[in-house]
């Protein structure tokens, strides 16, 4: 997940129960649980407006471009007109 493997963890895991306690440490890990929980949900709201907005949004009509075809034949018409 992280390039961490089995064994890093299990050092960790021993690092902080010495450092934090047995008693402590469950209450850690129930308070890093809900914050992980709490900034996906989070993320997720976020993700969901994101789309909703991008479904919502009205895109501005086309603007239809002259062709080079249609620039040239203009000036013919009006010389022909003008005779």
């Amino acid at each position: 997940m992280f390039g961490i493997g089995f064994q890093e963890i299990i050092v960790v895991l021993i690092i902080a129960l010495l450092v934090i306690g047995p008693r402590k440490l469950p209450d850690l890990a129930k308070s890093l649980g809900k914050a992980f929980r709490e900034f996906k949900n989070a993320t997720d709201d976020i993700k969901q407006n994101f789309d909703l907005e991008s479904l919502t949004r009205e895109e501005p009509p086309p603007i239809p471009q002259k062709s080079s075809t249609d620039a040239a034949e203009a000036p013919k018409s009006d010389t022909k007109a003008n005779t």
